[in-house]
């Protein structure tokens, strides 16, 4: 197969608008690679730049170890998923799924045991005669898939592939993907402005602003040491608590004083931040990372406060819980052990060992 290696790219458009960035990376061969950020970060123009549908204005992509800079799409070995999945309506799943290879002029035999073997691996044998129109976005998607896998491309790209289809259905094709990565062992890199999608199915995420690149890492590194406030808040649904405040001697100890409670550090983070004594700083703390403080016992390092209950919201296995001091909302992820009571105090503990800070001036992660 093949790794693609993108060096310093830039796109820029006719009316100056500088879509992507320098952004450089490397997708390794036979890696998963998701490109995620919010709309309009860049993602999917990277995207169409590394398929060669959109001219490049500076930079180099490499497919294997070739410059591609310059060669046109059919000549990259690359298929390329869409959003809008777009199938020929006129055409049965069969020659959706058939026609590139009868542009190759491929024998009829070799035709038929890759479209076979394409909706096998899809489950899709039995709607091959039918057209899109008579079937679901689910289906129109796995025969969008079916149509890259039969020709066996060096890579897959995928831009924003499921975010037509309702929850549920995102959930089973998540795993489809994976799985069809997994036995297939393409290289593939995937678009999306989904990081649940991005966390579930990536060896690595490359995360973007702006047509910038924020972080490159493995998902559980990016989510636990995020490299600033921007990808701190984007990774992790519900979203990191952010508390501005500064640091302070407090008890003989160094802690965090946000103004409406003040949170000793755990030593680790005392040798860390020290330097940052009576200086202002960001903390970042996980909602899973606030415990009720009955049911502390999992918390390294519980420091303990006593904010407002605001609001419930049972999930199950769980309650999202939304809290308030006089200057600050924020969320917990409690156990469904004891229900919290909307309208009062209740008491809950930090788990200061996982807490994250953020340099207010850079925005980048401390500790």
């Amino acid at each position: 197969m093949a790794k693609i290696v993108v060096e310093n790219l830039h796109k820029y458009y006719d009316n100056g608008f500088h879509a992507v960035k320098g952004i450089s990376f490397v997708a390794e061969d036979k890696e998963f690679v998701v490109l995620v950020g919010p709309s309009g970060c860049g993602k999917t123009t990277a995207l169409r730049l590394i398929a060669g549908l959109e001219e490049i204005s500076s930079g180099d992509i490499y497919i294997g170890d070739t410059l591609v800079n310059k060669m046109p799409p059919k000549e990259r070995d690359i298929a390329m998923v869409f959003q809008n999945y777009a199938l020929y309506p006129h055409m049965t799943v069969w020659d959706n799924m058939a026609f590139a290879l009868k542009l190759r002029r491929e024998p009829k035999a070799e035709i038929a045991k890759k479209v076979n073997r394409a909706a096998e691996l899809l489950g899709i044998e039995s709607m091959l005669k039918r057209k899109p129109g008579q079937l679901s976005g689910g289906q129109r998607q796995r025969v969008a898939l079916g149509r890259a896998i039969v020709r066996n491309p060096k890579v897959f790209l995928f831009d924003e592939p499921l975010s037509n289809l309702d929850a549920k259905l995102r959930v089973a094709m998540r795993a489809e993907i994976v799985k069809l990565h997994r036995t297939l062992a393409n290289t593939m890199i995937y678009v999306t402005h989904d990081q649940v999608e991005a966390m579930t199915m990536a060896d690595r995420i490359v995360v973007m602003k702006d047509g910038i690149i924020h972080q490159i890492d493995s998902p559980l590194d990016i989510y636990n040491s995020p490299a600033n406030l921007f990808v701190a808040g984007f990774i992790g649904s519900p979203a990191i608590n952010i508390f501005p405040g500064k640091l302070i001697a407090h008890n003989g100890a160094l802690a965090f004083d946000s103004g409406d409670f003040a949170l000793k550090l755990s030593p680790l983070q005392a040798e860390k931040l020290k330097r940052y004594e009576n200086k202002a700083i960001i903390m970042g703390i996980r909602p899973e990372d606030i415990y009720d403080k009955r049911h502390d016992s999992m918390a390294e390092a519980p420091e303990s406060f006593e904010p407002v209950c605001d609001l419930v919201e049972p999930l199950g296995n769980e309650y999202h819980v939304s809290l308030k001091t006089a200057n600050f909302s924020f969320i917990a992820r409690l156990d469904p052990k004891d229900l919290p009571e909307a309208g009062k105090s209740l008491a809950v503990s930090a788990d200061m060992q996982r807490a994250h800070f953020f340099d207010p001036d850079s925005e980048n992660r401390i500790s």
